[in-house]
């Protein structure tokens, strides 16, 4: 079983030994937004979720809860919650990753020239995204939250943590090390807790959990009904990170580009920490028992599947997510219509938290076709950007690139990957591979699959991407972009 706590919902796989899905069930719950560029979520309807989930996809599978080997977890990385050791209520809202209420705190990190410092430590740029200044802001800005943090009253912790701790009964408080990575507390190269990251940020380190391997034996459920007692909870790692393992992309170079409320390019760097020279970020990919850990670059967009939402959501050009792929096949191009979809900033690699969205180029033969259709090219656009800087870090061209997420069903906007970037797009099968990655993880910490070797064997390929666009035409394309994206930096 995979349970992948997202940004927008929960879902929960229940997987054969082939890899495959038998049922997949979501359930989605409220954002709250208290003030602009405010994100939360609240920590007692994700668990809901979650309950709900596992209830319902036991039932859809015709299957006894006593038949699931093992509980894997992955998560919406950077959210975090602080709650009550003894009580087990959080203090406050969960702080979402895209929310930017900390940045007046990270330029004055920058102001004070801790950039260097945190990225040597951390492998991240300093932005309101990572939790460490979520986790501060909590403290200081919830009354008698920093008191009960100093007598060791409270714990914190991504939503993996929060999860694992209520699955376990409150018997465990622990994290894997691509969460960890993910805080902005942890050396990541030691994959411990940094004192001096403590101190910067006034974390108690009484609050954070045991940092473990990303498979192997977290804890057992406890106290559920949902689930009986004693079922081993066995693979945690971050959504983006289990999504790179999910792809297998286990071999040095290899690399995948996730789909979902944002994009996000992984590229596993091996053993070796490769320090970005063009603001993307280093992250630990995972670390199997017995192996020293293996390290990632990364690049991430904010906003992409959350741009269609938008058209849908904000501007109602369409009532469904999925028709965004027919409208925009009513035009051959978008004739100039160009759309940064900068609505909560500028992820990498400008890391720009003051940009704003943008649609420019229209004319009064402009139509809601043309709009729909530079959202594609932007969402395409955007990953193309970060392969480019990631190529430069590596020294050399990516092969292919794995997709995977919800908008990689469109082929449309996987054509136009394939094109602006020049490398082979390959979608799999499976293209719920957040979950099939925690559910390899979990897998391999009870002997389900003895090695990487034999989930390599079980990844199923469903369609290629050639590129047919001309380097120049691609070159020209690149560049009337960038021109749009520095209109967006007011």
């Amino acid at each position: 079983m995979a349970i992948d706590q997202g940004t927008t919902g929960s879902t929960v796989s229940i997987l054969n030994q082939a890899g495959s899905p038998v049922t997949k069930v979501n359930q989605e719950f409220p954002q709250i937004f208290p003030q602009p560029g405010w994100v939360e979520h609240n920590p007692e309807d994700i668990w809901k979720s979650v309950l709900s989930t596992i209830e319902k996809a036991l039932q859809k599978a015709k299957i006894s809860a006593a038949e699931i080997a093992a509980i894997g977890i992955t998560n919406q990385r950077e959210t975090v919650v602080v709650w009550d050791k003894s009580s087990g209520k959080p203090v406050y809202n969960a702080i979402v990753w895209q929310c930017r209420r900390t940045q007046d705190f990270c330029e004055k990190l920058k102001k004070e020239k801790k950039q260097n410092l945190i990225r040597k430590k951390t492998g991240l740029v300093i932005d309101p995204y990572f939790s460490a200044s979520k986790i501060r802001w909590i403290l200081k800005n919830v009354s008698g939250v920093a008191a009960r943090a100093r007598k060791g009253d409270l714990l914190a912790g991504t939503m993996d943590i929060f999860l694992l701790w209520r699955l376990t009964g409150g018997a465990c408080h622990k994290t894997d090390v691509s969460n960890a990575s993910r805080t902005m507390l942890m050396n990541i190269q030691s994959g411990d807790w940094d004192a001096d990251l403590l101190k910067m940020f006034s974390v108690p380190a009484s609050l954070l959990p045991e940092i473990a391997n990303s498979s192997g034996l977290f804890g057992k459920t406890k106290g559920l009904g949902v689930l009986p007692d004693g079922i081993p909870i066995t693979g945690i790692a971050g959504d983006q990170q289990a999504a790179l393992f999910g792809q297998t992309c286990f071999s040095v170079g290899e690399a995948k580009c996730t789909y979902g409320t944002g994009s996000f390019l992984l590229m596993n760097s091996g053993h070796k920490m490769v320090i970005s020279k063009h603001q993307l970020l280093t992250t630990v990919a995972w670390k199997l028992p017995g192996q020293k850990m293996t390290y990632a670059l990364e690049g991430g967009a904010f906003i992409c599947g959350a741009a269609v939402q938008w058209l849908r959501d904000g501007l109602q050009l369409i009532s469904k997510s999925s028709e965004v792929e027919t409208l925009a096949q009513q035009v051959p191009s978008s004739e100039g219509v160009e759309f940064v979809p900068a609505l909560t900033g500028l992820g990498a690699p400008y890391w720009d938290s003051a940009a704003r969205g943008l649609i420019c180029g229209l004319t009064r033969g402009s139509s809601k076709a043309h709009i729909a259709r530079a959202t594609l090219e932007a969402m395409a656009l955007q990953n193309t950007e970060i392969l480019l800087a990631m190529q430069k870090d590596l020294g050399k061209k990516l092969k292919s690139l794995r997709v995977d997420g919800g908008a990689s069903v469109n082929s449309l906007l996987m054509q136009m990957q394939a094109d602006y970037m020049g490398t082979l797009v390959i979608r799999p099968q499976q293209i719920e591979t957040t979950s099939i990655g925690a559910a390899y993880l979990a897998g391999l910490g009870v002997g389900i699959w003895s090695s990487t070797e034999d989930i390599r064997r079980i990844w199923m390929v469903d369609q290629k991407f050639e590129s047919h666009m001309s380097s120049k035409s691609r070159a020209q394309r690149m560049q009337r972009w960038q021109k749009a994206v520095e209109r967006t930096r007011l």
